[in-house]
């Protein structure tokens, strides 16, 4: 055996023994008032249990992988007889402390078979979770029935549902790809999942702005369906829903942005001027609604309904279905019309992909004044559309309010126009 290999032997043996002291060291401090002899493993006994594992991946490697299952089944006995003797004399039935040992031996023996890194994440997990034990306890008492529910829920569309379907163009006109629509509908349920849990914690200005801003870099869509649904729920929400609606659209002009710098920089710096416009229309528009909100919602009571609903998620699926299919249909009969309808009617279901779309063209050989007309008319189109969706979903209320911010980023953006052809 040369040198090499002697020092990789005693390095991962090395991250077994310290393991086995990570983990005995939180158990240690845990059970520290707890008197010698009635503890199943402290540091000692854990840091040797460690050892143990790392001795008998090594006999595995050598040996036979016999040699590791069978130490298991010897630590897995050994730990059985330990319960069972301290269950009966001191009234205790927890295992976690026998848990957290067989798991110390395992990820001991990992690590000294070839996955020291593994092993030594796998060890920070459980001192982590064996250390938040009361902050655990104390979200779970939190929690509430249909928040439980609704996290089932959202684990059943995006874990089962999802990687099912079909990744591919289907349908009439091929305008229908299963997996994409999906993956919005998910997206919808996460946003609103976090969002409520987002207003728990922080309360509701805090958490819903917070949520404004997250949701405008994830999908502006779907950041308003999901508040939409609430000032349905919460009229009396609609002044701080709405202003957390534009600020999700306000981030959406420099995503936008960011997202045709990458295409194409010369149509970035073409499109910057009235991107920025907009930006500073529904940012300036925002902060005004802001401030007259501040003291009219603050101290509303955060009675929230549930965090998903499985029937709003499927109405989202349908409804992003037959936009897509009209879309299509424009498309397909319209055909090249003009850049710019099919620039407004595609972004109405993806501003992303019709960013896209576009910065391609000009990379392609569009003129870059073309192309900055089309990207303004799209981002309009999509604002006008979101303001639309909020007024159906949340009422007349939330409408007009993400409405007349929709409206000053339009003006905005296709009133610096002229003045990009002027310097073109």
């Amino acid at each position: 055996m040369d040198n090499s290999t002697m020092l990789e032997l005693f390095r991962n043996l090395g991250i077994a023994l310290a393991i086995g002291l990570l983990v005995g060291l939180e158990r240690g401090w845990q059970q520290r008032e707890v008197p010698e002899g009635q503890r199943v493993a402290g540091l000692r006994t854990l840091a040797i249990v460690g050892l143990a594992g790392g001795v008998s991946g090594l006999l595995s490697l050598q040996l036979s992988p016999v040699v590791l299952g069978m130490a298991a089944l010897a630590m897995a006995a050994m730990l059985t007889v330990a319960h069972l003797i301290s269950s009966r004399q001191f009234d205790a039935y927890g295992i976690t402390g026998e848990i957290a040992t067989f798991t110390t031996f395992l990820l001991a023996a990992l690590a000294t078979v070839g996955q020291p890194a593994v092993a030594a994440a796998g060890a920070v997990a459980v001192v982590v979770l064996l250390g938040l034990k009361p902050e655990l306890h104390r979200w779970l008492a939190l929690l509430k029935h249909s928040e439980i529910l609704a996290a089932l829920e959202l684990l059943v569309i995006t874990v089962i549902v999802l990687p099912v379907l079909p990744n591919e163009a289907m349908g009439p006109w091929q305008a229908l790809n299963p997996f994409q629509l999906w993956l919005l509908v998910v997206l919808v349920s996460t946003i609103s999942f976090v969002g409520h849990f987002a207003v728990r914690a922080l309360g509701q200005t805090r958490g819903i702005l917070l949520s404004g801003a997250v949701g405008g870099l994830a999908s502006a869509t779907a950041l308003t369906v999901s508040f939409a649904r609430l000032a349905r729920r919460r009229p009396s929400l609609s002044n701080l829903l709405a202003t957390g609606t534009v600020l999700a659209q306000t981030i959406t002009f420099p995503r936008v942005l960011a997202v045709v710098w990458v295409v194409s920089q010369p149509l970035a710096e073409h499109t910057l001027m009235p991107l920025t416009a907009m930006m500073v229309a529904s940012l300036a528009y925002g902060l005004l609604l802001y401030w007259r909100t501040e003291t009219v919602t603050r101290k509303t009571p955060r009675k929230l309904g549930p965090p998903f609903r499985m029937k709003e998620a499927l109405v989202f699926g349908l409804l992003l279905v037959l936009i897509t299919l009209f879309s299509a249909a424009m498309h397909q009969y319209f055909g090249r019309a003009g850049i710019y309808l099919v620039a407004a009617i595609g972004a109405l279901t993806n501003l992303t992909a019709a960013t896209l779309s576009i910065a391609q063209l000009a990379s392609q050989g569009l003129d870059n004044t073309t192309a900055t007309y089309a990207l303004v008319i799209a981002a309009s189109s999509a604002t006008l559309f979101k303001a639309a969706l909020a007024g159906w979903l949340g009422g007349p209320r939330l409408g007009l309010l993400v409405g007349l911010a929709a409206v000053a980023a339009a003006i905005a953006g296709l009133g610096t126009l002229p003045l990009i052809g002027m310097n073109t």
